[in-house]
C-alpha cells in the first residue's frame, strides 16, 4: 500500500465526514464539519505538492532536488483562515443559540415529546 493511498483515502474520509456533519441540524455538528473539511482541504493542498521524502524545502546551493514550498504556504494560509472561519462560526452558533434558545441550524424549537400523566394510571 502506497502513501499516496492513504493520503487520498484520508482527505476522501474527512471530506465525506465532514459533508455529513454540515448536513447535521444542530450547529455543534455543523462546526465540527467545517473544521473536517478544512483539514481535509489542507492534506489536499499538501499532497499537490507531491509527497517527497528527506528533500530541503528550500532551494540552495549544490542542491539539485528540493521540496517545492508553495504547497507548504499555501497550507499555512488555510490554516489560519479556517482558524478565523472556525471562530466565526463557533461565535454565529453561540449568538443563534442565545437568541433562539436551541441549537437548531434554522432555529426552530422542537416541541417536547408529550410526558404521560402519572395521575392517570392506575
Amino acid at each position: 500500500m502506497s502513501i499516496e493511498f492513504l493520503v487520498a483515502s484520508a482527505i476522501g474520509a474527512l471530506t465525506a465526514a465532514g459533508i455529513y456533519l454540515c448536513l447535521r441540524g444542530r450547529s455543534f455538528p455543523v462546526v465540527l464539519g467545517l473544521a473536517m473539511l478544512s483539514y481535509a482541504i489542507n492534506l489536499f493542498l499538501f499532497a499537490i505538492g507531491r509527497l517527497v521524502v528527506n528533500r530541503p524545502p528550500i532551494y540552495g546551493k549544490g542542491l539539485t532536488e528540493y521540496t517545492d514550498p508553495l504547497p507548504q504556504a499555501l497550507v499555512l494560509t488555510a490554516i489560519v483562515i479556517s482558524f478565523g472561519m472556525t471562530a466565526l462560526a463557533v461565535v454565529l452558533a453561540l449568538r443563534s443559540f442565545l437568541e433562539t434558545g436551541t441549537d437548531q441550524v434554522d432555529g426552530i424549537v422542537e416541541p417536547d415529546p408529550p410526558q404521560p400523566d402519572a395521575e392517570a394510571r392506575p
